[in-house]
């Protein structure tokens, strides 16, 4: 059994000296905008909009050499959120929020390399990253959960269901890239996270890959952590794609966008097609590979459809 070593609300989060002065700056950016926050709809009657407040930090070791910082909201079945390449989580802010609000409890493990997690990042695999992932739902959830992995965090939440098929409810993979997908879009998702070149350079691959036309991309100037993504990215080509394309057994939700480049309209189908009534498809219109700070309500409401349709 993995221990949970800490838990701590973020209200409170400023005052310990351990926690970086970055997340306790947006915690304090988080607060100040829940004054003026609107009703979600759909949610509970009298739920606020804004659940920054119950937000808790967990650390879990999830191995002797690893510990994962988790964030935590929300009370009802559990959720697993796992960010994009080279992300945090905090990039679910709005969507957990949402969520947490519409009466779940939601999870959202920091990968290695961000905040409070540490482990190895070098010679490691997918298959040691949804060990992580598995460790948090052990010790935080205790049941099956559905694990949501956005672009490269869906390559995790798959391979975390194929190792650990009794940990897992259902996945849901947001924004997943085609099983073959057109060259040259992983180098710019690299140039996305190379802080050492211009923001007008970075903004050009940014709108290119992960946002669509008429969206502004410039919020994703920042929130990159440059040594995870290049972690990530090998641990990606470490790994047999078809150790965890399958994503288990259990059912998928395959949450596309209607203009991601990484998703081809000829591959739309195409996890559909092979894998059969165990996978629903929904395609959000005007959003690209990033979809969820695009689209983050039709994100929540696609989610808890079909969330609310498994046995």
């Amino acid at each position: 059994m993995k221990k949970t070593i800490a838990a701590f609300a973020v209200g409170a989060a400023c005052a310990f000296s351990s926690v970086p002065a970055a997340h306790a700056a947006n915690a304090n950016a988080n607060a100040g905008a829940s004054a003026n926050a609107q009703p979600i709809p759909g949610a509970a009657p009298g739920a606020l909009p804004d659940t920054d407040a119950a937000r808790h930090h967990v650390l879990v070791q999830a191995a002797p050499d690893v510990r994962i910082d988790v964030i935590e909201e929300g009370a009802g079945r559990p959720l697993v959120l796992l960010p994009s390449r080279g992300r945090g989580a905090e990039d679910f802010d709005d969507v957990a929020r949402r969520l947490a609000a519409a009466g779940y409890r939601v999870l959202r493990p920091q990968p290695r390399g961000i905040f409070q997690s540490t482990g190895p990042m070098q010679n490691i695999t997918l298959h040691d990253l949804g060990n992580d992932v598995a460790a948090v739902i052990r010790d935080q959830a205790k049941q099956p959960v559905v694990i949501i992995g956005h672009a490269f965090g869906n390559w995790v939440a798959r391979t975390t269901s194929v190792d650990h098929p009794e940990l897992a409810r259902g996945v849901v993979i947001v924004a997943a890239a085609a099983k073959k997908y057109p060259p040259g879009l992983s180098e710019h998702v690299d140039r996305s996270a190379d802080l050492s070149l211009p923001d007008a350079e970075r903004l050009k691959s940014l709108q290119f890959a992960f946002f669509a036309p008429g969206h502004d991309a410039s919020a994703w100037l920042r929130g990159w952590y440059p040594a995870v993504n290049e972690s990530q990215r090998l641990a990606g080509k470490a790994t047999k794609q078809s150790d965890w394309w399958s994503g288990g057994k259990v059912p998928m939700l395959d949450l596309q966008a209607g203009n991601d480049p990484f998703k081809p309209d000829s591959t739309r189908s195409e996890v559909k097609d092979e894998f059969g009534d165990r996978v629903t498809m929904v395609v959000i219109p005007d959003a690209g590979h990033a979809l969820v700070p695009e689209q983050p309500a039709a994100v929540v409401d696609a989610i808890v459809k079909w969330e609310k349709s498994l046995p």
